[in-house]
């Protein structure tokens, strides 16, 4: 189970990673095909022993450019299963913002139970954002509707639109392992980011340098 789960661990990871490199790889060539050209237009209008050349390769260049349509279409699907699939993952290293300035005054006891409350709420939300994004999703699949710019590669919405219900499945278990530990006695909260800590501990470290 142990070896799974850290596979699981590396592969979230890994996946995070590749679509924040696509995302920026696909920005990154669209960007300087619609800037490159006109470099080559320049150099053909100083150079005008190898005009043709040059605005042969600019042509080419800005073809390659405007055929790149596709490329908003991409980065906004990208960064929409960035989103909902990175949700799981900030619930797994405390990325969340935490809010329990006054659950930290009460007992232990008391924040086990805030705890369990709390996570039982999260439980609800996202097992319902699941099951109704599934059942849009079905919607989408049975319509058979090409995504936008993107349709003529064979893309649909619904290959889009699928990580919403695996997202929030995914933040489903994240959450019911959460429960678990709380249950166990091996964490008394959900666990999420206390950013008035992270401050005091920067302001604390920057004390030290001084």
């Amino acid at each position: 189970m142990n070896a799974l789960r850290r596979i699981w661990e590396h592969f979230e990871e890994g996946f995070i990673v590749f679509l924040l490199a696509a995302m920026t790889l696909v920005t990154f060539v669209y960007v300087i095909l619609n800037n490159l050209y006109t470099v080559f237009y320049s150099l053909a209008e100083r150079w005008t022993a190898t005009a043709d050349l040059f605005n042969g390769i600019g042509d080419h260049v800005m073809d390659a450019a405007q055929s790149m349509t596709w490329s908003n279409a991409l980065t906004k699907a990208l960064f929409g299963w960035l989103i909902f699939f990175g949700l799981s993952y900030g619930v797994r290293v405390a990325g969340h913002i935490g809010v329990d300035a006054l659950v930290n005054l009460t007992s232990k006891s008391t924040q086990r139970l805030l705890g369990l409350i709390a996570c039982l709420c999260c439980l609800g939300y996202a097992g319902l954002l699941s099951i109704a994004s599934f059942e849009w999703i079905h919607t989408l699949f049975v319509a058979s509707i090409g995504a936008e710019d993107l349709g003529h590669f064979g893309i649909m919405q619904w290959h889009i639109g699928l990580i919403v219900p695996v997202g929030f499945a995914l933040v489903f278990i994240r959450f019911a392992e959460i429960f678990v530990r709380i249950l166990t006695h091996r964490q008394t909260g959900l666990g999420l980011a206390d950013e008035a800590a992270d401050a005091l501990k920067l302001a604390d470290q920057e004390d030290d340098k001084k």
